[in-house]
């Protein structure tokens, strides 16, 4: 079974952490959705501005350690996808190891966008609010949370992994 990944977290260094996660399955279906209390850090700001959740949001979530072994659990010799692997997987190292396989959807995606960036000579990566329009993914929730973001994840991977999912959407894109 394949599974899909996102959290939202305090800042974009290793240092920060992860205050929001969710995990779906191949059919949508939400095998988690909760906000997460980080217990290194009383207050983000830029983060906030993006994704909305606030130290007082957070106040009763269960931390991280506490979520551990339900992600591993979840995660246990499961395929799983990710839209920006390597941010995700420095909080989430050690649950993604139990996986069988982890993807990157980002990566893939920006080999099929085709956009070449010379100064360092791989795709250029696009965001995955791009990802989503091109391949016509209708948002459900605000973007930056980590539900909405796994079932964007979910539509562009099958988009790019499903012959028969690419062949629809891109007829409805030439009408």
């Amino acid at each position: 079974m394949t599974l899909y990944v996102d959290t939202e977290t305090t800042g974009l260094s290793a240092n920060d952490e992860i205050i929001e996660i969710a995990i779906i399955n191949d059919d949508g279906e939400t095998l988690l959705n909760t906000l997460v209390k980080p217990t290194r850090h009383d207050y983000w700001p830029e983060a906030q501005a993006i994704h909305r959740i606030s130290p007082k949001d957070v106040a009763c979530a269960p931390t991280h350690d506490e979520l551990r072994p339900t992600i591993r659990a979840l995660l246990q010799d499961q395929e799983v996808v990710i839209y920006n692997k390597a941010y995700d997987s420095q909080y989430l190292g050690t649950e993604l190891g139990a996986a069988k396989n982890v993807q990157c959807c980002m990566l893939l995606f920006a080999e099929h966008y085709g956009e070449w960036n010379c100064r360092y000579g791989n795709y250029q990566w696009q965001n995955l609010k791009k990802a989503s329009q091109y391949v016509l993914h209708k948002w459900e929730g605000e973007a930056h949370r980590a539900l909405s973001d796994t079932l964007a994840t979910r539509a562009v991977w099958h988009y790019l992994t499903r012959p028969e999912v690419r062949q629809r959407i891109d007829a409805l894109k030439n009408v």
